[in-house]
């Protein structure tokens, strides 16, 4: 099966392109410090390139997979978008990823995480002093509603507590895990070197997902915001 899949939840924009042969294409735009992503600019030429690269045209394409976030407003909501229209258009079947459980497949390199770590939370920075965290074991990741740690939206400081479930031995990766490193170590939780990939999303990993589940109709993909967006909860506090 071709799976067509991208992210758009976090700053990144990334890509990919499984089912062509053993070799999964990739794209992907890391913005810049100080950068905006630029979502809604770079997605579809990175589609493009990975198609391109693939030798893959639309008629080619099985199923098409987007990350419903949890992430930025504005990001899943250019993702999904896309999603949508490129399913409709194409008349290829849709699938909404959990990004959060796709950054929690992300597998360590011996060299880079210690042995015994049997637990996985993926933290993403939900900006306003909260992150979205979600934990697994790690050889249930790939299995759907098995979450030690169901998605949720929580300050660092509850989260680390929150970790007790998930046993000293977790792995905590992402952005948020980089930006609150502090709160989560003091759980126990092990976090690689804030240059390690385990902390990006990777539309790769959609695949693997999206390869399991099954296809719906475009409008039923719905993005996973797990809290108001930020311009409501700004409204909510000034009202």
């Amino acid at each position: 099966m071709t799976i067509l899949a991208f992210d758009t939840a976090t700053p990144a924009t990334t890509v990919a392109l499984s089912g062509v042969g053993d070799v999964v294409f990739t794209a992907r735009h890391d913005p810049l410090p100080g950068e905006r992503p630029g979502h809604a600019t770079r997605l579809l030429p990175l589609v493009a390139r990975v198609m391109e690269r693939a030798g893959v045209g639309w008629g080619g394409v099985d199923r098409i997979a987007v990350g419903v976030g949890p992430g930025t407003f504005t990001g899943l909501r250019i993702g999904i978008a896309t999603a949508r229209a490129l399913a409709r258009a194409r008349s290829v079947p849709l699938v909404g990823v959990s990004t959060l459980q796709s950054l929690a497949l992300a597998r360590p390199h011996p060299d880079v995480v210690p042995a015994g770590l049997d637990a996985v939370l993926a933290v993403l920075d939900a900006r306003r002093g909260e992150v979205f965290a979600a934990g697994w074991r790690m050889d249930e990741v790939e299995e759907f509603d098995s979450a030690l740690l169901p998605p949720r939206a929580v300050a660092p400081e509850a989260l680390a507590d929150l970790v007790t479930p998930l046993g000293p031995s977790t792995l905590a990766i992402g952005d948020g895990a980089i930006a609150f490193r502090e709160a989560l170590e003091r759980s126990g939780s092990f976090i690689p070197e804030d240059d390690s990939p385990l902390h990006k999303v990777t539309a790769v990993n959609h695949c693997r997902l999206a390869d399991r589940l099954e296809g719906d109709v475009p409008d039923q993909v719905r993005p996973d915001y797990l809290r108001a967006p930020d311009a409501e909860i700004t409204a909510n506090r000034t009202s």
